[in-house]
């Protein structure tokens, strides 16, 4: 059922933000360690053994929830209907940067990096492969005002690693 304009117009109420995200995973501590070395994320709340609760600032409770389905449990699926990614907006383009760089070293599966023109995107994947994307916008007040909101090109691009080799 689609939703249309009018619809939403007459729509009395609407959320604030979102609020968390709850993945199930496959082995809790091993995605617990990679939310935390990757992304930074702390953990705020635990419930042993079920559910691990992490977040990367201090005002909320916590926006991601890691929930223990056990090692046989399948998926996640391509061409399903259901999750594709989720994303962490990074403060600036240099943190970014720096987390491309971080995900390169710990040998982390990147998918892609992708310009939206108001933003950069670095997609990769977590333990369970689920994918998560990181990334930089510009400030609204440079955001263009007519044409393709996603349009364009972002004015910055990510450098590679060095290479290690001689």
């Amino acid at each position: 059922m689609a939703c249309s304009k009018q619809a939403t117009e007459e729509t009395m109420v609407k959320p604030k933000r979102l609020g968390h995200l709850v993945l199930s995973v496959r082995d809790l501590d091993t995605s617990v360690r990679f939310y935390e070395d990757v992304l930074g994320l702390h953990v705020t709340n635990v419930w042993p053994g079920r559910v691990t609760f992490m977040s990367s600032g201090e005002d909320s409770s916590h926006e991601l929830a890691l929930i223990s389905v056990g090692p046989d449990a399948p998926g996640p699926e391509e061409r399903r209907v259901g999750l594709n990614h989720f994303a962490w907006e990074m403060e600036t383009f240099e943190e970014l940067q720096e987390l491309y760089l971080g995900l390169k070293q710990r040998d982390v599966k990147v998918s892609m990096v992708d310009d939206h023109g108001i933003s950069l995107g670095v997609y990769f994947f977590d333990p369970d492969g689920n994918m998560i994307e990181a990334f930089n916008e510009l400030p609204r007040d440079q955001w263009p005002t007519e044409g393709d909101l996603l349009g364009g090109t972002f004015p910055h691009t990510l450098a590679e690693p060095a290479s290690s080799a001689p």
